[in-house]
């Protein structure tokens, strides 16, 4: 986690200058503080309704004794592993999993991934009338949306799963894995089929409607007219490059997030490159950076997440 850690600090003190250091500190004396608590609540709004889609994930893979603490515990405590490349780090969490209920960890892993896409597609919603304002987004929007979609469409093929694993399980070299492949591929299954797909995307475009509100209240902070044209651009831009930082595949989409969403807000807002990095910095430390502390927070009142134990421990539910 430190070399994301590093990759963070380096990405907020490369916008900063630039955004020109110094018009960069003036538009921080000028910010109105005061509405940065609702930003910071909105985003907690967000990981609300994120760790609701997350425990109903847990019972839809067949989990139903894990409590709503144990699994809070669980949930805040994987956003510091989002600032591991690729958020490979992410995959501790199905080894959480595994220790609090016996299933395998690849299953487990399947909740994580199911998040990722469902976040995805969450985003992607909210983006659409953005997109048709500005047309030159349609590319990506369209390449991005057709991959999510056929991870959906691919899982719930069934019978062209099992011939590719029943194919595997015949290779010299492949086939000390499909165990895992397999418990991945049925924890999938059950969680992308219609109706846990349409409850995750509706939490999800709910609460990321949250946080582009919580931007919208970032950029009135920074002086700028109160409207329903900017209230739309906020959102836009947020969930855009959300899926930007998602697909760039850094930690935490550094560097990928922070590009988008001060270009954006020069190009489509108009700001100024001062105003633009400034509502980047402060959009990502609202959103991002809050996440990471909340869930070292949970670290430190959870110690057992990071003393990790071997097997599955029935004495744990206690």
């Amino acid at each position: 986690m430190t070399p994301g850690l590093i990759l963070g600090f380096l990405v907020l003190l490369g916008l900063a200058l630039m955004g020109d250091l110094r018009q960069v500190g003036q538009a921080m004396r000028t910010f109105d503080w005061r509405v940065y608590p609702a930003a910071l609540g909105l985003t907690l709004f967000n990981y609300t309704l994120r760790f609701v889609k997350w425990h109903y994930y847990l019972h839809v893979i067949g989990i139903h004794h894990i409590t709503w603490v144990e699994s809070l515990r669980m949930f805040v405590g994987g956003f510091p592993l989002a600032i591991t490349p690729g958020k490979v780090g992410e995959v501790l969490k199905g080894v959480w999993i595994n220790q609090r209920s016996g299933l395998p960890v690849a299953r487990g892993v399947s909740v994580v991934v199911a998040e990722r896409i469902s976040d995805g597609l969450a985003v992607m919603a909210l983006s659409v009338l953005g997109v048709v304002a500005y047309p030159q987004y349609w590319p990506a929007f369209v390449v991005i949306l057709v991959g999510l979609l056929a991870v959906l469409v691919l899982a719930q093929v069934r019978p062209a799963a099992m011939w590719a694993l029943g194919v595997g399980e015949r290779l010299p070299v492949i086939k000390r894995f499909i165990g895992t492949v397999r418990e991945f591929y049925e924890g999938s299954y059950m969680l992308f089929q219609p109706a846990p797909t349409a409850v995750a995307v509706g939490l999800g475009t709910i609460s990321w409607l949250g946080e582009g509100v919580g931007f919208y209240f970032i950029l009135l902070g920074l002086g700028l007219e109160p409207s329903w044209q900017l209230l739309s651009l906020a959102v836009f831009i947020l969930a855009f490059s959300t899926v930007v930082g998602a697909v760039s595949a850094l930690p935490g989409g550094m560097g990928a997030a922070e590009v988008s969403i001060a270009g954006m807000l020069t190009l489509l807002g108009g700001l100024e490159p001062a105003q633009a990095t400034t509502a980047t910095v402060l959009i990502r430390l609202a959103t991002l950076w809050f996440g990471i502390l909340l869930g070292l927070g949970m670290w430190a009142v959870s110690p057992q997440l990071i003393g990790l134990r071997s097997a599955y421990d029935p004495s744990a539910q206690d």
